[in-house]
């Protein structure tokens, strides 16, 4: 199946070679995350991290627990986050799985468990505290209150929150800054890949049921896949940028599709997790995107960076969720043998699957 835009060639036409990567980077980044997205938030002056308070677990035996504030200064002011911090014994350091839907709580205790169990750090926070995820109110809110007329939505936002926590976990010395994991679900999956692609500090980028405007493809749709529109109908256009919002009923026209944001990873780690009975999130658009992506990490020389995994069931991030990501980090990242294949065939009727998307 062919997916366009072809990554690999240039604007010029000149097909893309490892000497030239870097550039047709820049083209893919300059394509789709200001017209998609809006553009990324400024980095901000300075990060402080000031840890608030370093504690025992008395249930967990030797398993400590850190809390810190993220404070990221501009001169217009300055934007806090609460980043929590889960620390397995031994010295260290870790590798490190970073997950921002605090405010959801699917990184539950018994996810927890099993990222300290596989000698991982767990840590996270609440992207909200950088945009509310509520189209009322967002724009008095989080970065928007120092930048009110900020064109970034809020799926920018919410990744520079990633972005600043990792300012903080690099600091640290029981973090592997170069084993940083980061993962998110749905909306928080949309903006982990996007997270990713734009930082390339991130070792390991998981989005997990992410959709469109994640892992998923704006030009081929599966049955039941979200639509520019969708975001319309939801309220929730307010997580993207004004040029993809003036697409509605135009997602065929879009100058970019979402392997770019795959390509934009590479040759770093990339492990997309959906699930079957997960229509709206579109698991053959995301498989079929990683098959397209797949060609910018063979250039690149590193083909086995990049996987994909499906579950039965449906929308969520549960458990196996997370073990698929540590069995990935445990292959990639520890170098321990795993018994699943990260790149297993799928769909095998995948053109019968995806539809090109019309106008309505």
């Amino acid at each position: 199946m062919e997916i366009k835009p072809d990554l690999m060639q240039c604007t010029d036409g000149t097909a893309v070679t490892a000497p030239t990567w870097p550039q047709r980077r820049q083209e893919l980044y300059e394509t789709i995350v200001p017209h998609e997205y809006g553009g990324m938030p400024p980095r901000g002056e300075a990060t402080e991290v000031l840890q608030l308070c370093r504690s025992k677990m008395r249930d967990w035996k030797d398993v400590e627990y850190h809390t810190y504030e993220v404070r990221t200064t501009f001169a217009e002011g300055e934007v806090s986050l609460t980043l929590s911090l889960w620390l397995p014994p031994g010295d260290g350091p870790f590798p490190v799985v970073l997950d921002g839907d605090g405010c959801w709580r699917y990184f539950n205790d018994r996810v927890v468990r099993e990222i300290l169990n596989r000698g991982n750090i767990a840590a996270s926070f609440d992207r909200t505290e950088a945009a509310a995820d509520n189209k009322d109110i967002y724009r008095n809110t989080g970065l928007y209150r120092l930048f009110p007329a900020a064109t970034f939505g809020a799926l920018p936002a919410w990744a520079w929150a990633y972005h600043r926590c990792i300012d903080a976990l690099a600091e640290m010395d029981a973090v592997r800054a170069d084993g940083i994991a980061i993962t998110g679900h749905s909306r928080g999956g949309k903006t982990v890949l996007l997270a990713g692609a734009t930082d390339e500090r991130v070792a390991l980028t998981n989005p997990n049921n992410s959709g469109i405007g994640g892992s998923a493809l704006n030009h081929l749709k599966a049955q039941g896949a979200e639509e520019v529109d969708s975001f319309f109908g939801s309220g929730n256009i307010f997580w993207f940028g004004q040029a993809f919002a003036d697409h509605r009923h135009r997602d065929h026209e879009l100058p970019y599709d979402q392997h770019f944001l795959h390509a934009l990873v590479a040759p770093r780690l990339l492990l997309a997790t959906e699930a079957y009975e997960d229509s709206g999130a579109s698991p053959p658009g995301s498989y079929a995107a990683c098959q397209a992506a797949r060609a910018a990490y063979e250039l690149l020389g590193t083909p086995e960076n990049i996987g994909w995994a499906l579950r039965e069931g449906g929308h969520a991030h549960n458990l196996t969720d997370f073990e698929t990501l540590l069995d990935f980090m445990d292959l990639h990242l520890h170098g321990r043998p795993v018994r699943r294949d990260f790149q297993r065939p799928l769909f095998p009727q995948l053109e019968t699957l995806l539809s090109p998307s019309r106008p309505n």
